[in-house]
């Protein structure tokens, strides 16, 4: 062989190897794509209400249980020796009439007890009854009489006082009609036939709809009283939830107190949302998820809910190597938060609440430090470490701030009760206020923001 030919040969050898390399390299590139994307649909299926925002109504049936807690072993009720609660009497002087129960005759030899013989031996036992009144809605019929005057034969009529309501219903009837169509979630035709059987007044159900919407006129005085209360306040727990308005998405955001709450059904889920609801420059500290559109407040004046951070350590603890070990260190650094908490709670001291707390932090960080250098092996969770660092303070207000807590659960638990309305109403059928909601000017282009508050 010539060495012209070797060479060609070597030269078509070292194409071909080369070729081989990169179509190798093509293939591992995509083999991680592929193993990225199966992750990705791997972490989607495994998504519950135990490491996700997902309700426990949307739990996949692969779910694991939630676990009941530790029982132990004895059954539901009062145990043996339990002290009874019972029912206190009301004094003698609240009570509205004393019916006197006097015996017949001697238990032991049926002798017949005289008038004179009816003297107290032992004291009294006293069982009081509370009863309703029968209730029947009273109606008062108002006459304007007109008169022709004498001198120039006109006719004037009669003017109704002020105080005197134009509806057909008085002001504690639809005081009534509102709690049960509001507060209470009735529907408009059960509030109707409540009112019928209840009261015994005949109402139709535009008329339980008129008398919501004037309630909620009424009420736009103290929602900005309760707004102003919400701006000023030390302490404030804020969420938000998906909201339907005559079918189309809004947001109802809520915020609360210990005191008050104020909810606001607004366009959509946008930062100046948040800001509209405690104000531009609110000095107190809002209990949050970690939203960004909290972020124009400053880490000092927040704190983030642990509860949320313990379903996203739970997420990373069930995926795989590096990403794993983070998640069930992180789990544990909660578990302990948790347990420092419900210490705190029994016994108040908040300098032994923070001396526990003070070595989580060291840990805490320590794990978020590391998990955001950036390597294949921290991808997962890099992004998420470094959003906690990022609000490092919000971690912890809890720990020596009063009125704090770890977690947002007063805010979720204060969206319950419209969550339920929601899923029973299908939201908002209309612009029109209701009780607590006003009106306000379309923040965007054809956007109709309502406001709804309660104390």
């Amino acid at each position: 062989m010539e060495r012209a030919e070797a060479e060609a040969i070597l030269d078509g050898d070292r194409e071909t190897a080369i070729a081989l390399l990169l179509r190798i390299g093509e293939l591992v590139e995509s083999n991680q794509r592929l193993e990225a994307r199966v992750a990705e649909l791997e972490r989607r299926l495994n998504r519950s209400s135990r490491n996700s925002s997902l309700p426990p109504s949307q739990d996949p049936r692969s779910a694991p249980p939630r676990s009941g807690g530790k029982h132990s072993g004895r059954g539901r009720g009062g145990q043996p020796g339990h002290e009874g609660k019972h029912r206190r009497l009301l004094p003698p002087e609240q009570v509205d009439e004393v019916v006197e129960h006097w015996p017949e005759r001697c238990q032991s030899c049926a002798h017949v007890f005289a008038d004179l013989e009816l003297v107290d031996a032992v004291e009294p036992r006293r069982h009081q009854l509370a009863e309703l009144p029968p209730i029947a809605v009273r109606v008062v019929e108002h006459r304007l009489h007109g008169v022709s005057c004498p001198e120039c034969a006109a006719a004037t009529r009669a003017e109704f006082p002020r105080e005197v309501p134009r509806s057909a219903f008085g002001p504690r009837l639809q005081a009534a009609v509102v709690t049960l169509a509001v507060r209470n979630r009735v529907s408009r035709r059960d509030t109707t036939e409540l009112a019928r059987e209840l009261f015994g007044v005949e109402l139709a159900t535009g008329s339980v709809d008129a008398i919501v919407q004037r309630a909620g006129e009424a009420l736009a005085g103290p929602y900005t009283q309760l707004e102003q209360q919400i701006r000023s306040a030390s302490v404030v727990n804020i969420d938000e939830t998906g909201w339907k308005t005559a079918g189309g998405n809004r947001t109802l955001w809520a915020a609360l107190t210990s005191q008050t709450a104020v909810f606001r059904i607004a366009a959509g889920r946008h930062g100046f949302e948040a800001r509209t609801l405690l104000g531009e420059h609110f000095a107190g500290i809002v209990c949050s998820d970690r939203w960004g559109g909290y972020d124009y407040l400053d880490p000092s004046q927040r704190q983030l809910c642990w509860a949320h951070l313990l379903r996203d350590f739970t997420a990373h603890s069930e995926g795989m190597a590096e990403q794993k070990q983070f998640g069930s260190n992180g789990l544990q650094i909660a578990r302990h938060l948790f347990a420092a908490w419900d210490g705190y709670q029994q016994h108040g001291n908040r300098a032994r609440l923070r001396a526990q707390t003070a070595p989580l932090q060291d840990t805490l960080r320590t794990l978020l430090e590391r998990a955001t250098r950036k390597s294949p092996r921290t991808k997962y969770h890099r992004q998420f470490a470094k959003n906690l660092l990022s609000r490092w303070p919000a971690l912890w207000t809890f720990s020596h701030t009063d009125d704090v807590e770890p977690t947002n659960n007063h805010a979720e638990r204060g969206l319950r009760g419209a969550v339920i309305y929601r899923k029973l109403s299908l939201g908002s059928q209309s612009e029109l206020p209701q009780p607590g909601h006003r009106r306000t000017r379309p923040r965007r282009p054809n956007t109709h923001p309502r406001l709804t508050s309660r104390a």
